[in-house]
């Protein structure tokens, strides 16, 4: 496939010779919150029990460090089956790759050693939790790993065989459920539940950022849903994960899992409206799903820190 020309705000070489900054800026940072949210969610589940700082910051440190390598290791296997090396859509930083390796500024193979070597260190973290809290977190742990491997990598690749969507929306519900096993010690429903809205609008970071990706992304053989179907009708998904979001946390309401305050977390549906319909309008042009991108993020982050405030307030008032 042919090298396509770097834009003008995306990295290169000579703007990262400090190493540090490379290697920060290659996690892709400014989207590792979303797990800093969901992890916030899953303390405030947790509050009924003890609650212990030096614990939280272990535990975020440890779900921001382990997106960072499913990121650095996403840009790895991209660059192996050549869609980011072709995509000419990509609304740079929020698709198409960090463009590291496309740029000149790390190699392949500097970044799958850096994809390992995170993922090292959360495996280290990792261990110690579960020494420490139990060994019902290594069931968290092992299957978070596994789907970030799972997803991008052969032989599995599950993302390009459709299964992507479920892939984003269980692993970040199990940083829910990890961030509130830490602090009580054992696995109940409790986090699981109240995390289904935040990993069903965070999925839908993962569906609105494939329509960019389409062209390039069926050159390579990535099969997923927006892929497979018509732009126009592939928007309809957007609005199905949309509604079970909103429809899991009236749900809970409905059934006291939640306290109705907790509607109030429903304003994140309000961006993610917005979303929506320029992705409907705009399912076909790359170009001005810029404003779809950036609101289903804001979504994502707002819902879970507002539900986490509320769940703060009841439980602590």
């Amino acid at each position: 496939m042919n090298k396509v020309a770097a834009a003008p705000m995306e990295p290169s070489r000579d703007a990262l010779a400090n190493p540090v900054k490379r290697y920060v800026l290659a996690t892709r940072p400014a989207f590792l919150t979303i797990a800093f949210a969901g992890c916030l969610l899953g303390f405030a589940s947790a509050l009924e029990s003890a609650f212990s700082w030096p614990l939280a910051l272990l535990t975020l440190f440890l779900a921001v460090a382990t997106q960072a390598g499913v990121n650095v290791f996403n840009d790895y296997y991209d660059h192996l089956n050549g869609t980011d090396a072709a995509n000419v859509d990509r609304l740079f930083p929020f698709t198409g790759g960090s463009r590291f390796i496309q740029n000149g500024v790390m190699s392949p193979r500097q970044m799958l050693l850096y994809a390992l070597v995170l993922f090292g260190a959360v495996i280290a973290g990792g261990l110690w939790l579960i020494a420490t809290r139990g060994i019902g977190l290594f069931w968290i742990g092992l299957a978070g790993l596994l789907i970030g491997w799972a997803y991008s990598a052969p032989p599995l690749k599950l993302n390009s065989r459709g299964l992507g969507e479920i892939c984003v929306a269980a692993g970040f519900l199990l940083i829910v459920a990890g961030a509130d096993f830490v602090q009580r010690g054992t696995i109940v429903m409790t986090p699981w539940l109240y995390g289904l809205p935040y990993a069903l609008l965070v999925t839908n970071i993962l569906y609105v950022n494939q329509f960019p990706d389409r062209a390039a992304d069926l050159l390579a053989g990535k099969r997923h849903w927006v892929a497979r179907l018509e732009p126009g009708i592939a928007a309809r998904g957007y609005w199905l994960i949309l509604s079970l979001a909103i429809a899991a946390l009236l749900w809970l309401v409905a059934s006291a899992r939640l306290p109705a305050l907790s509607l109030i977390s429903l304003l994140a549906a309000l961006p993610a409206f917005k979303a929506g319909k320029v992705l409907s309008a705009h399912a076909g042009e790359p170009a001005k799903l810029v404003p779809a991108v950036q609101m289903t993020i804001l979504a994502a982050h707002l819902q879970p820190v507002l539900l986490a405030a509320t769940l703060a307030w009841t439980l602590l008032a």
